[in-house]
C-alpha cells in the first residue's frame, strides 16, 4: 500500500509539468504545395526532360551491346578461340561503358541528382523556412507533412498550413 502511494506520488510529480504544456500540431501537403508554384514546375521539367534524354542514350547504347553479342552469337562458330576472347572482351569493354555513363547521369553524383539539386533544392527549402516560420510563429511543436501518404491516418483541414505557407512564400 505505502509502495503504491509512493508510485502513485512519482508519477504524478512526471506528468505535473506535461499536463500544463499541450503541444500544438498542424500538417502541411508539400506536394499540393509545390504544384502551387510555378518555378518548381518549371523546374522539375528540366530534371525530367534531361532525364528522358540521358535515359534515351542510355538505352541506344545498351541496344548496341545487345546487337554487338547477337552478331558474336551469330558469328561464334566460325571464330577461332583467340578471335572468340577478343569479341567478348569487345562487348564486355563496351557493356561496362554504358553502365559507367549510367551512373554518370543517374547516380548518387551523377548529373540528374546535381541538376535537380541545383534548381529543386533552392525551392525546398524556401518551403521548409516558410514552414519554420510558421510553427515558430503559430508555436508548433511539429507540423506534419500529408504528402505522398505520410502516413496520417486522420486530418482536420483546420490544422492543415498548406495555403499557409503558400501564402508566406507570396503565392496565392
Amino acid at each position: 500500500m505505502k509502495s503504491t502511494r509512493i508510485l502513485m506520488a512519482m508519477l504524478a510529480i512526471i506528468a505535473l509539468p506535461t499536463l500544463g504544456m499541450a503541444q500544438k500540431f498542424a500538417y502541411v501537403d508539400s506536394d499540393y504545395i509545390m504544384s502551387k508554384i510555378p518555378t518548381f514546375k518549371s523546374a522539375q521539367e528540366q530534371v525530367d526532360k534531361l532525364s528522358e534524354q540521358y535515359q534515351k542514350e542510355v538505352e541506344e547504347r545498351y541496344a548496341q551491346v545487345e546487337k554487338m553479342y547477337n552478331d558474336y552469337q551469330t558469328e561464334k562458330v566460325l571464330l577461332t578461340e583467340d578471335m572468340r576472347r577478343k569479341k567478348e572482351d569487345e562487348i564486355i569493354k563496351k557493356e561496362r561503358e554504358v553502365k559507367e555513363l549510367q551512373m554518370k547521369y543517374f547516380g548518387p553524383e551523377g548529373q540528374v541528382f546535381k541538376k535537380r539539386e541545383e534548381l529543386v533544392k533552392p525551392i525546398q527549402e524556401q518551403v521548409y523556412n516558410a514552414i519554420k516560420e510558421i510553427a515558430t510563429e503559430g508555436g508548433y511543436a511539429i507540423i506534419f507533412d500529408a504528402a505522398d501518404g505520410g502516413s496520417m491516418i486522420y486530418t482536420n483541414s483546420r490544422y492543415d498550413k498548406s495555403d499557409e505557407v503558400l501564402q508566406k512564400l507570396g503565392y496565392k
